[in-house]
């Protein structure tokens, strides 16, 4: 583990390189046999069942259920939204073909050119086409709505330049797709659950976000309105980490979904879609961890506490781990996960190292002194600080010491977004403040399209959001000089 830990590339020699050998090390993705997608390894899986779990519990206190839409969807499905199918066009991936043949050399199959479908299919690179084909069978009066539905899925974009959890060819997510009777419900709505996106990441990753709404440009295809939350990384990049789309009615007509209202009258229903994906695994790594490895907010550890004993000779090693299961049981009572590491095959030392690479929160230790004294060595990974502690009361001090650790990770991280958000003036300061520090820069725009593209192509910064607690403020546009009334964020971003 020490010879895993000294390859760890670190953060200030090369980010992108450090990142990516930490997801390996770490165990929690490798690449896989085809090209662009990822294993999500054991470890790894077990922080996305966790934000899962956190997320559906949100969703469901919120009236909203889980179901489940086809993969494939038909062609012509995306063809009856153009702005959408304007936006997916180039990252969808084709099925044309349902069967296989033994080739004729006899060396492995082939593609049966007597199998074309009659119509191709679409890997879902997202589900608002099929889910509002069966929203038609499913709404006919105001009595059927509101339709409140989440589905956790995988979905394929097919994307050429790929990074494991960031982006990838194949990714997990959910995606929240809903009905209302009027647009005032469903704006409702769409700012309702990136509130929800917000809470989770800033209460359960410990990442302080930035909610604000996305400029034309970067609206999602087919909606009217965008919101988003956006978090900054610790080299200074944003990182979009959720999104909530006000749908309109474009997806309604597009497939004549209407209703009857209480006075008989036909309508088009109003939509929503919400996200989130395995980038937030990306995000979590990305803002707290350091040059040791992981470091893990505790609600979201897999392992919260792990216990290594030191011993010499099998009867201490008993002895020692009969101590240790007693502490469990009262940690698990705590609703604490535990784990004991009673290897005999690997030294302490290597334990200790491997914990600290995986991130997690604390680490017990105890030798024979300590069962004499009783007393217990307690490590701390967001500090790094060890103190050698009591044995009475433990359960208590580790459960408030792992509230302690969470919050503590959401101050680093604010006062870090804190100390990387920089208001400028003048484009030359702008680019300046860009190239030499990064993070969050606060600027005026002039609110054009245009402008926004050329500040994009010139410095490769893009509008992150429009904050939604911008204060108005008298300004000129940076680039242009036209008068502005509020600053919005731009960033270099993921």
């Amino acid at each position: 583990m020490a010879k895993e830990l000294k390859e760890l590339t670190s953060r200030e020699e090369n980010y992108s390189q450090w990142y990516n050998d930490l997801v390996v090390k770490a165990g929690l993705a490798e690449n896989s046999a085809v090209r662009g997608c990822m294993v999500i390894k054991p470890y790894g899986y077990a922080i996305w069942e966790k934000m899962q779990r956190a997320l559906d519990d949100m969703f469901k206190a919120t009236g909203h259920v889980n179901a489940y839409f086809p993969l494939l969807i038909p062609k012509s499905f995306f063809s009856r939204e153009a702005s959408h199918v304007e936006g997916f066009a180039k990252e969808c991936a084709v099925v044309t073909h349902y069967r296989l043949k033994t080739s004729p050399d006899g060396k492995g199959v082939v593609v049966d050119p007597e199998a074309k479908l009659e119509e191709e299919l679409i890997v879902r690179p997202t589900s608002e086409t099929i889910i509002w084909a069966t929203y038609k069978n499913w709404i006919q009066s105001y009595r059927d709505l509101p339709v409140l539905c989440n589905q956790w899925a995988n979905v394929v974009r097919w994307e050429m330049r790929t990074r494991l959890f960031l982006r990838t060819a194949e990714f997990l997510w959910q995606e929240g797709h809903t009905a209302h009777a009027t647009k005032e419900e469903a704006i409702e709505e769409t700012y309702r659950m990136v509130g929800v996106y917000r809470d989770f990441a800033e209460q359960w990753m410990s990442v302080p976000v930035i909610v604000g709404r996305k400029t034309d440009n970067e609206r999602f295809a087919g909606a009217e309105d965008t919101l988003c939350i956006e978090a900054l990384m610790q080299d200074g990049k944003a990182l979009q980490s959720g999104t909530s789309h006000f749908l309109g009615q474009n997806f309604s007509k597009a497939f004549d979904v209407q209703f009857a209202d209480r006075e008989g009258r036909l309508d088009y229903v109003w939509a929503t879609s919400w996200g989130v994906s395995t980038r937030l695994m990306g995000a979590l790594i990305m803002a707290h961890s350091d040059n040791n490895g992981l470091v893990l907010p505790p609600k979201l550890a897999p392992i919260q506490v792990v216990m290594v004993p030191i011993y010499k000779g099998e009867e201490e090693l008993k002895q020692i781990v009969e101590k240790f299961e007693g502490i469990a049981a009262e940690l698990k009572k705590r609703g604490i996960s535990v784990k004991i590491d009673d290897r005999d095959n690997v030294r302490s030392g290597f334990k200790f190292a491997e914990y600290e690479l995986k991130g997690v929160p604390l680490r017990l230790a105890m030798g024979p002194r300590d069962m004499q004294n009783g007393t217990i060595e307690v490590a701390r990974r967001d500090t790094l600080a060890k103190e050698t502690v009591s044995q009475e009361g433990l359960a208590g001090l580790l459960e408030n010491l792992l509230v302690e650790i969470q919050e503590n990770i959401f101050a680093k991280a604010v006062k870090f977004r804190r100390e990387m958000t920089t208001p400028v003036d003048t484009y030359d300061e702008f680019k300046r403040v860009l190239d030499e520090k990064g993070g969050f820069v606060l600027a005026h725009w002039d609110g054009t399209g245009e402008t926004e593209l050329q500040i994009k192509n010139e410095t490769k910064a893009t509008i992150r959001c429009i904050p939604f607690d911008a204060p108005e403020e008298e300004g000129k546009c940076i680039l242009t000089g036209k008068p502005s009334k509020r600053r919005v964020i731009f960033a270099r971003s993921y």
